[in-house]
């Protein structure tokens, strides 16, 4: 069974099929964020619902809790969690390095204390699959060095020399056999190391290929311009995966250069801080403005939320604490990007992308609430 099939393309943007064991999803496509076995607020029904096909694991967090092993004895993480669907986990490396206080980096893999209770730990990219082996997601992710930009040349090409050292030693682990691993691309916004990178991921032939080191730091004119320069050398024949970059309009940017896959917390994390994603730009939901407003949050959405709920009961659940407020604004969000990668497949697949770039940028700048 081939995982991924490119169906088509208006310029560099592309239509096409990713097919694992457990589900065929089309792309582009956006993965929530599952970090702890759950998208926030969410359950496995509400994700049906929305349509979704896949969604993201964090290897970090599920390692301290509730522990791999016992997730394996529970059947794996599909089961444990009641979703059906296909599953991707990212190494936890960029959690690694980022969540915890003191760590440190070996050529062996990171030393880390635990955020929830200072305990010691031990992850390499040996551990990192063993971890995703016994999860069971559907892809898997190399454990990588993402160094925070900017960042030297020098230090750029050390963290180069050990992503692609510890790459294969992923590519040489034994995953079960509905998994499969992707190599990550790392170096900054330096073009040649980018391709040097890319180069020596090929040698190993990953079955698809991320985009890391991107939204940790740089400007978002610089991200876009590595992406327009870079994302073509990639195989055509392999997915493409952006790995932690998800504003609505960076997504567009990043289709518009020749990007597959998509993940990011914001619609997740801002829904429960009160921005609502519309087609009309994000609304704080929270603004005392909304307070008598009967309007549905996106008059021009279709979900749920919107068919029954007012902005000012929504700011109102929000107000005094309600819980259901966040439920409701993660389910919209989560809808609104669903539907946009839709619409956009569809502008892809009927070869008006640039149309439909130039109409969803427009409206969505227009802040017109």
């Amino acid at each position: 069974m081939s995982l991924f099939k490119l169906e088509t393309q208006d310029s560099k943007a592309r239509a096409g099929t990713l097919t694992t064991t457990h589900s065929t999803i089309p792309t582009p496509v956006f993965m929530p964020v599952g970090t702890r076995a759950a998208v926030k607020s969410m359950t496995s029904e509400d994700l049906e619902s929305l349509g979704a096909q896949i969604i993201l694991g964090n290897t970090y967090h599920l390692y301290l809790r509730p522990g791999a092993e016992l997730i394996e004895k529970l059947g794996g993480l599909h089961q444990f969690m009641a979703w059906k669907k296909s599953i991707l986990t990212d190494s936890g490396g960029f959690q690694v390095y980022s969540l915890s206080d003191l760590n440190k980096v070996t050529d062996d893999g990171v030393w880390f204390q635990s955020h929830i209770d200072g305990s010691k730990h031990f992850i390499g990219p040996r551990e990192s699959m063993e971890i995703q082996r016994a999860l069971g997601s559907d892809i898997v992710m190399c454990f990588d060095e993402c160094p925070a930009l900017p960042a030297t040349t020098e230090i750029l090409k050390k963290s180069l020399e050990k992503t692609h050292r510890w790459a294969k030693t992923c590519r040489e682990f034994e995953l079960k056999n509905h998994q499969h691993l992707f190599g990550i691309v790392q170096g900054g916004l330096d073009l040649k190391l980018r391709m040097e990178s890319l180069q020596a991921l090929e040698e190993l032939n990953f079955p698809g290929l991320a985009i890391g080191g991107l939204s940790v730091g740089e400007k978002n004119e610089e991200m876009k311009e590595l992406l327009q320069a870079f994302v073509s050398h990639m195989p055509t024949e392999k997915p493409r995966y952006l790995m932690g970059v998800g504003k609505p309009l960076d997504i567009l940017e990043a289709v518009k250069a020749g990007v597959d896959m998509f993940d990011c917390v914001l619609p997740t994390r801002n829904a429960r801080n009160g921005q609502m994603l519309t087609s009309r730009g994000p609304l704080n939901i929270k603004n005392e403005r909304f307070k008598d407003d009967q309007n549905p949050p996106d008059p021009d959405c279709h979900c749920r939320v919107c068919q029954r709920y007012t902005r000012a009961y929504i700011r109102h659940l929000i107000t005094v604490g309600e819980y259901t407020a966040g439920q409701l604004t993660t389910y919209h969000n989560l809808h609104f990007y669903l539907r946009m990668m839709e619409d956009i497949r569809k502008s892809i697949l009927e070869k008006r992308f640039d149309e439909f770039y130039r109409n969803f940028y427009n409206k969505f700048t227009s802040n017109n609430f």
